[in-house]
């Protein structure tokens, strides 16, 4: 065997010892709603090749977010699969590293459809690489750590919740992001630190030891400073 053909031998041996990992989380998308108006719509002004990229940047974004610079801080996800479905009801369902994107709703959305499928996507793509305390936390902080993401990218929407609305803090969604929002404010990196602390457990005690307060005292904190809205 040639010196040539040996180290290309033996490059091909490393690299299938290698862990899949290692070459970075796949992005699959599959458009099984083509004939129907929204399948129709995403093909032509979002389509797959910006779906793949967009999905790496966000990957990135939430990684960064989360600061998770190394395999072993991250969930071990190989393969992130979008799925554009027709069907009718939420926006998207994420389930486990599959994303459903509703094809009905990518037809009746009024306005920029780039702009509105990314914003979705952060949100979505949060559930996939978050922790959620082995499914033990309130989904309103599940929920509000995904838009915590959306409002971070500057990808939220008019109708988001400003600051201090919400009746109380696991409320979820863009309620409980302001709250997370406010709570970053209070220590820097606190979502990535909360986030951290839920890989197998959660407990409402995670607030008071990283901001030194119970939850329910820092949201009175967090209404008071925006006049109770």
């Amino acid at each position: 065997m040639n010196s040539q053909l040996f180290i290309l031998f033996s490059l091909l041996l490393v690299l299938a010892y290698l862990p899949a990992g290692i070459f970075g989380v796949q992005y699959e998308i599959i458009n099984q709603a083509q004939k129907t108006p929204g399948g129709a719509r995403f093909e032509r002004e979002i389509g797959i090749e910006y779906t793949q990229k967009i999905m790496k940047t966000i990957n990135n974004f939430i990684w960064d977010t989360f600061k998770q610079y190394t395999e072993a801080d991250r969930k071990n996800v190989q393969v992130v699969k979008l799925f554009v479905q027709e069907y009718k009801g939420a926006e998207a369902i994420t389930s486990g590293e599959n994303i459903m994107v509703s094809s009905v709703y990518l037809e009746g959305y009024q306005g920029n459809l780039t702009w509105e499928f990314t914003s979705l996507l952060y949100h979505e793509m949060t559930h996939v690489f978050q922790w959620n305390g082995a499914g033990s936390a309130p989904v309103g902080l599940v929920e509000g750590v995904a838009d915590y993401m959306i409002l971070t990218s500057n990808y939220y929407p008019a109708g988001f919740a400003k600051p201090g609305q919400g009746e109380k803090w696991d409320q979820g969604y863009d309620f409980t992001a302001r709250f997370l929002e406010y709570c970053e404010g209070l220590r820097l990196g606190f979502v990535a630190e909360l986030n951290k602390k839920m890989i197998s457990n959660y407990s409402d005690n995670y607030f008071f030891e990283l901001l030194g307060k119970p939850v329910g005292q820092l949201w009175n904190g967090y209404k008071a400073i925006h006049g109770n809205i």
